[in-house]
């Protein structure tokens, strides 16, 4: 999908967002990808990114081509979070490792050890406009039966998170709102008056086709649909 007018890198990555949805929505398939091109400009996307280049694999369970894998573990190892990064930073590049980890099973990579998380103190006395604003740069973050303390920050604040989602529609910040939702879709306690998938529904038709906004509102979309499939199954 060419992004003819946009600067390189955000071409880059809208069209890497756009194959992850299109994985997401289509069975995972992700043969004759062309943003992920193991190139500068490629890597720099997958690095924007996150750890949701590989969502389809670590959300939707599909199989990943080995390629793929091996460029998200170069971008990985090529932009490390530098000492003193910013948190979400630092979080989104753990996230990275984390998802590496994850599909390549117990055995660990000796280029990328276990080193712990960076830490999540600097969250919990946010106010609830920032909390939502920083959640939502870490909706990649947002998966089950990925325990982090970040997670553990969010599962005590859906309130706030449920105010940030409706203060971003009312902004018109969509990408901010669809990484809230995505949040959202994971927790308990949510507000049932939140009315979350209706939400959803105009945050992706008013967004005017963005892919990050999307893949952020398909991965709230699935993880909903699997708590509520789990739910149903444990009635």
């Amino acid at each position: 999908m060419s992004q003819s007018g946009l600067p390189p890198l955000t071409g880059a990555v809208r069209d890497l967002a756009h194959e992850v949805v299109s994985a997401l929505r289509g069975g995972g398939h992700l043969a004759g990808s062309t943003a992920l091109a193991d190139d500068e400009l490629g890597l720099a996307a997958v690095r924007v990114l996150g750890a949701d280049v590989l969502l389809p694999a670590t959300l939707a369970g599909y199989s990943l081509s080995p390629e793929r894998v091996a460029a998200f573990r170069t971008a990985t190892l090529a932009f490390p979070a530098a000492p003193g990064a910013a948190p979400v930073t630092a979080w989104s590049h753990w996230g990275m490792r984390r998802a590496l980890r994850t599909l390549s099973g117990p055995d660990e990579d000796p280029a990328l050890p276990d080193t712990g998380e960076p830490g999540a103190s600097w969250l919990h006395s946010l106010p609830w406009q920032r909390f939502t604003h920083q959640l939502a740069v870490l909706g990649a973050l947002a998966l089950p039966g990925l325990p982090s303390e970040v997670a553990t920050t969010a599962a005590l604040r859906p309130v706030d998170l449920a105010r940030g989602f409706v203060r971003a529609v009312r902004r018109r910040d969509w990408l901010q709102a669809a990484g809230a939702a995505r949040w959202l879709a994971l927790l308990d306690g949510v507000p049932d008056t939140l009315g979350l998938d209706t939400g959803l529904d105009f945050v992706l038709l008013m967004s005017d086709d963005d892919p990050r906004v999307a893949l952020q509102a398909h991965a709230a979309r699935h993880i909903r649909d699997e708590r509520l499939l789990d739910e149903g199954l444990r009635a």
